[in-house]
């Protein structure tokens, strides 16, 4: 295993910070969301119009980067003027993203009825749809730029979009909570705009003046189709999770959402050094540097999967503490607790695969021109999301099939690599996986017996030892492996 170059260290511990800084901030806006509203109809009634944003994030900001990152990387790699290439992309792709805003605040009572069919309160919904349909727009926006601004290797703006986002819901929050569920949509399209003016000043400093747009647009729609289908079929879950769980007691969506909402977070983490690393992928795959493509991606899924599978033994440990200490305040009551916990332990199973499909569908993006095999991957994953997520077995069921379809994309994916278009070695990663895997086992079993021998103490202080435990547990067997990709990364990882 490689050692990350200095400003790639870093670049990703930058990054670290200020995602982590993001995410929590997001646990407060999540935290004032629960203590202002609860858990009721009229947060599920927001719940349903953020799916707007929520569905616009990943295709417009994750997305944006599979299209665009490689087509800087190339540009840059050849010698080319990436001032000519945002000449004639952005300004025909900011008309596009204003007619889809407008169509979407025009079509909300239709997408409402069609996403929660069986909402209580249909009207909210529509008007929260309307204000966070801006952030289409804005997202765009920002993906765009910070595509740029990765490929420059700018990294402190691209990663700052979180704070500015959430920074902004919980402003308008604070301040017009009076106004109910309404106020936070609004805040949804401040923070969304925030994303935008974080990142516009270095964008214009390191490009300069933008040019006169171009005739023509070097970006044909179809090498955006197999992304957009692929961010559209992974985001559809959450689709199936709101559409289920519609037809539960009433909470039940928000429940799903602030399970959701906590144990994606190690998620998140776990793909910051892919983040970072992916203008180099790009470039080596555009190279055709073999043995460099294998390097990167075989460092990036160790260090996503350790990430990922110390977090997942934390959380199904001490999912209640961690909950009650997060949301359990105001409206949030003890079965508001109970119930959430429960959905993040089952949900929790499934963020290795989440982890897995981030950092492979990279690779399968870097091409001159994308390929449908991710897409393909995740419509198999959402089948059996939708074949498994049945009402009558409530919100864990519903929990359950979302862990085992991305698993299902995940292993789909994993096997793809094997393919010409990437050629990695499925060794390379099985065996410190498989070492990773045991790690995560030991440490959850450690975290359960300290767990209860801590029973009685302030769920403060369960939650402080209990993880420390699971995290000396897991870092010892990783490390008595003897697998170097393992031990390389957990001092790399302590140095950092």
């Amino acid at each position: 295993m490689t050692t990350a170059a200095p400003a790639g260290l870093k670049a990703a511990s930058l990054t670290a910070v200020l995602v982590g800084l993001g995410s929590m901030l997001g646990f407060g806006r999540d935290l004032l969301l629960a203590r202002t509203f609860g858990a009721d109809s009229a947060t599920d009634a927001f719940l349903v119009a953020w799916m707007i944003p929520e569905t616009s994030a990943p295709l417009l900001i994750e997305g944006m980067a599979f299209l665009m990152v490689p087509l800087f990387s190339r540009a840059a790699e050849r010698g080319g003027d990436v001032r000519n290439l945002v000449a004639a992309t952005l300004p025909h792709m900011s008309v596009a993203l204003l007619g889809l805003t407008a169509l979407t605040a025009a079509g909300a009572p239709w997408l409402v009825a069609l996403l929660a069919p069986g909402i209580a309160d249909p009207e909210l919904a529509v008007r929260c749809m309307r204000l966070t349909s801006v952030t289409i727009l804005m997202f765009g926006m920002a993906g765009y730029l910070s595509a740029a601004l990765r490929t420059l290797h700018a990294f402190g703006p691209p990663a700052a979009i979180s704070v500015a986002y959430n920074l902004g819901i919980i402003a308008v929050l604070w301040v017009f909570q009076d106004h109910g569920v309404s106020a936070a949509a609004a805040g949804v399209a401040l923070g969304a705009m925030g994303m935008v003016l974080i990142q516009a000043p270095a964008f214009v400093r390191r490009l300069g003046r933008p040019r006169r747009p171009t005739r023509r647009m070097l970006l044909p729609l179809g090498a955006f189709l197999p992304i957009a289908a692929y961010t559209l079929e992974r985001q559809g879950q959450v689709f199936v999770e709101r559409f289920a769980g519609s037809s539960l007691a009433e909470g039940s969506i928000s429940h799903l959402n602030y399970a959701q909402k906590i144990a994606q977070v190690p998620m998140i983490l776990s793909l910051i050094v892919a983040t970072v690393t992916f203008p180099h992928l790009a470039r080596a795959i555009t190279a055709g540097d073999g043995p460099a493509v294998w390097r990167r991606l075989t460092d990036d899924l160790v260090t996503a999967a350790a990430t990922v599978l110390l977090a997942t033994a934390v959380l199904v440990v001490c999912a209640p503490e961690i909950v009650r200490l997060l949301l359990q305040h105001g409206a949030f009551t003890d079965a508001d607790t109970e119930a959430t916990a429960l959905i993040m332990r089952v949900y929790s199973l499934g963020l290795l695969g989440q982890s897995v499909v981030g950092v492979v569908c990279r690779a399968f993006f870097c091409g001159a021109r994308p390929t449908w095999y991710p897409a393909l991957a995740m419509a198999a994953g959402l089948a059996a999301t939708i074949a498994l997520a049945t009402p009558r077995w409530g919100t864990t069921g519903i929990a359950a099939a979302n862990a085992a379809g991305i698993t299902l994309s995940a292993v789909i994916l994993f096997a793809g690599m094997r393919g010409p278009a990437i050629g990695l070695s499925v060794r390379s990663v099985a065996r410190p996986a498989a070492c990773l895997l045991l790690a995560g086992a030991l440490a959850a079993a450690a975290g359960w017996g300290t767990r209860s021998l801590l029973a009685g103490l302030p769920p403060a202080a369960v939650l402080a030892l209990t993880a420390a435990a699971t995290a000396a547990v897991f870092c010892a067997a990783a490390a008595l492996t003897g697998t170097e990709e393992i031990t390389t990364m957990i001092r790399i990882r302590g140095r950092a």
